[in-house]
C-alpha cells in the first residue's frame, strides 16, 4: 500500500542542511528520509502534548482538580 507523497519546499540555513546531509550519509539514506524521520518525531511529540492539554481542559471544565492534600503530597515528593 503506497501513501501519496507531496513535495514541500522551505528555506533552511546552510549549517542545518550540511548537518542533515551528514546524518543522511552516515545512515546511508537521503536527506528526504532524515527529514521525514524528524517530522514524524516532531508530530508524535506535539500530538501527545495536544492530547494531554485537551484532556486537562476537559478535566478542568468538569471541575476535576487535585485536592490541596494531593498537591501538597506531590510537592513533598518533588522536594526530596
Amino acid at each position: 500500500m503506497s501513501k501519496q507523497k507531496d513535495t514541500v519546499t522551505f528555506r533552511l540555513d546552510a549549517t542545518k542542511k550540511a548537518a542533515l546531509d551528514a546524518i543522511a550519509a552516515g545512515m546511508d539514506r537521503d536527506r528526504s528520509y532524515v527529514l521525514n524521520q524528524a517530522i514524524d518525531a516532531y508530530l508524535d511529540v506535539n500530538r501527545w502534548q495536544v492530547e494531554h492539554i485537551e484532556q486537562a481542559v476537559r478535566e478542568a471544565d468538569a471541575g476535576d482538580f487535585a485536592s490541596e492534600q494531593e498537591v501538597a503530597e506531590a510537592f513533598a515528593r518533588w522536594r526530596k
